[in-house]
């Protein structure tokens, strides 16, 4: 090969991670392995808003997996009473251990079978990993110990077998048998679940949003697709002034304000008094709510005067309101309003800022800017996030592919140029990355858009807040979706539309969220002959009247997909004592044409360790004819 040979150039380059054929074969005969075991287990959220302790209990549980393994290596040991406290213990070790202690459960017989119980659980879960894997996910605490006793001998009367109990008979002697326990359920929920898929708006609603980011940042391996929610707050941390006035608007409406402001120390006292000082009382909404609808509305308005080709001028409606009279009218109808209480709307200029409504949006600017963790959890959205994701032979997205009616994809205009399909997903990929990294006013303003506008891949919808704020009559309230919302229902427009992300056959899946799926109506999460699955989590407590369940999960091993069901999460309380909350409100198996065990040759890890493979390879002939030397370590 000539020297200057750019594929020579890459495998020297490739030499310095592996300067001898040995260093070669080893790495072969470890990829090669590595594609024959079983695939990884991946997990699918959606639709968390805020709702913290659902959320920790469905990630505990892993939706379900922690009990199948338990119940199925312990099945014939142990009794239902038992297998579900051993899953309890696992979801919640620190409550678990306090509620057994105090019931004096926890003898010295106790935890040497429990210790073991666990000890066992881990040692088959980790089966399907090399043992190079699992020792990066050991705890730091106890990792040495518990490697040691994942490798413990099959003879039972072997002096290895001797010394794993001795290991355990020392962790009860030394009383750091709960501290071992803490290590090694984390440890389980860890191997259970290889990496989490959360697709789309941890934000609002719920209280504790910040707190579930914080669990996000933990995990191990988790990727993002996001929501409407989440990205109205990653506008407003990148400094777009509508997208604060959403988020604080979003946060008065459903009274969750520690969020902004304990956690994110974002005070609204400016607002707060502003709004006494402006606003009269009136029963039903707070002077504090009636002033941010005002900004926010205001604020969409100079948005949307700012972008013509949104066509959105209809949601301008400021201007329309007719104080004397008591109604505004929206499309051509006057609708009667539920308050005449708008001292800062200027008739003749309807979308301008009052001085007072200036200095508060001066104030949350700044707040904003000034959050540092605020801006933490953001820039992990970015990092491990985007619009959208394809995965193992799967489309992950939270809302909708845009789509007109016939089916075709909708062609959205911006500036001069035009994007449909998965164009246009990469496009307001890149100006929401943009907006962060540059603080760029136009795509600042198209963060807005993807909260709400109608062809935003993440909402999908005309929506009414204007008119749920001032119309009290709710068929004004009715909201416009694109239409992939229902034709994504038939098979061909499925397939269409994992078409064009590279997908193609019967085990293609579109994975998304944003719809509460109404199980009590008869409505179905699998739809288009299974192409499509909608897995709106339904953790919103709101929504559970409505739907009939706590929404949907989705596991994907190497036995297929599994579609689980849940029931309204309680209290962690009752998880522990009750265990009635353990098992799913019922699970659906996705058939798949084949029915053989799926593989990691058979995802896409198993695709790019092939593309490894074939480099390994060429460079072991570079080394064997002489075409690069090997080198000494």
């Amino acid at each position: 090969m000539n020297s200057t040979n750019p594929e020579l150039k890459f495998l020297r380059l490739l030499s310095q991670s592996y300067p001898t054929r040995q260093a070669v074969y080893t790495e072969i005969i470890n990829l090669e392995a590595i594609l024959h075991l079983p695939c990884a287990t991946e997990h699918f959220m959606s639709d968390i808003h805020g709702e913290l302790e659902a959320f920790t209990h469905i990630l505990n549980n892993c939706s379900g997996v922690v009990r199948e393994r338990v119940n199925s290596l312990f099945g014939d040991e142990l009794d239902d009473r038992a297998r579900a406290d051993l899953c309890t213990l696992i979801y919640y070790p620190d409550e678990k251990l306090a509620l057994l202690r105090n019931s004096q459960v926890t003898s010295a017989e106790w935890y040497d079978a429990t210790l073991k119980h666990l000890c066992n659980l881990a040692r088959t879960l980790s089966d399907k990993y090399t043992r190079s894997h699992v020792r990066k996910l050991l705890p730091e605490d106890y990792g040495y110990i518990i490697d040691e006793l994942l490798h413990v001998s099959l003879g039972a009367q072997s002096a290895h077998h001797y010394y794993h109990e001795r290991i355990v008979d020392a962790i009860i002697a030394t009383g750091a048998s709960d501290d071992f326990i803490r290590s090694i359920t984390r440890l389980i929920k860890r191997l259970a679940v290889t990496r989490l898929h959360v697709v789309g708006d941890v934000y609002d609603r719920g209280p504790r949003a910040d707190r579930i980011m914080d669990e996000l940042i933990a995990y191990e391996n988790v990727d993002i697709q996001w929501g409407n929610h989440d990205i109205a707050w990653m506008g407003a941390a990148a400094g777009s002034e509508v997208c604060m006035a959403q988020v604080v608007r979003t946060c008065v409406h459903y009274h969750t304000l520690d969020v902004l402001e304990s956690s994110y120390g974002v005070s609204l006292r400016q607002l707060a008094l502003f709004a006494d000082a402006t606003y009269a009382h009136e029963p039903g909404v707070t002077r504090m709510e009636k002033a941010i609808n005002v900004i926010l509305f205001k604020l969409m308005e100079q948005t949307i005067a700012r972008h013509p080709n949104w066509g959105m001028d209809d949601r301008c409606l400021l201007g329309n309101i007719d104080v004397a009279a008591g109604t505004v009218r929206i499309d051509g109808r006057d609708w009667p309003l539920s308050t005449r209480d708008f001292p800062t709307v200027d008739p003749a200029n309807p979308s301008q800022l009052s001085e007072g409504e200036r200095r508060v949006m001066d104030g949350l600017v700044a707040a904003f800017a000034d959050s540092d963790r605020l801006h933490a959890h953001v820039r992990f959205l970015f990092d491990h996030g985007s619009v959208y994701k394809v995965c193992n032979g799967r489309l992950l997205f939270h809302g909708c592919i845009p789509l007109d009616e016939d089916g075709s994809f909708c062609t959205v205009l911006s500036g001069d140029k035009t994007f449909a399909g998965r164009a246009y997903l990469d496009y307001v990929d890149r100006l929401a990355r943009q907006a962060w990294a540059t603080g760029d006013v136009r795509a600042l303003d198209w963060m807005w858009y993807l909260w709400c506008g109608s062809h935003s891949p993440l909402a999908g919808r005309t929506m009414k807040t204007f008119e749920r704020a001032y119309v009290a009559d709710q068929a004004a309230w009715k909201e416009p979706q694109d239409p992939y919302f229902d034709l994504s229902r038939d098979p061909a427009v499925a397939r269409r539309v994992l078409a064009e992300f590279g997908l193609a056959g019967e085990e293609a899946r579109i994975v998304n969220g944003h719809t509460p799926v109404h199980e009590v109506d008869g409505d179905t999460p699998i739809r288009a002959d299974g192409h499509v699955l909608v897995i709106d989590g339904g953790f919103c407590q709101a929504y559970h009247k409505t739907t009939g369940i706590a929404g949907y999960t989705l596991i994907a091993d190497c036995n297929g997909l599994r579609l689980k069901a849940h029931r309204p999460f309680t209290s962690i309380s009752d998880a522990l004592t009750s265990n009635d909350d353990i098992a799913s409100a019922h699970e659906t198996v996705i058939e798949d044409k084949s029915s053989s065990p799926v593989y990691v040759a058979d995802t896409d890890d198993g695709a790019r360790i092939r593309e490894q493979l074939e480099y390994l390879s060429e460079l072991l002939t570079a080394y064997l004819c002489g075409a690069l030397p090997e080198r000494s370590v």
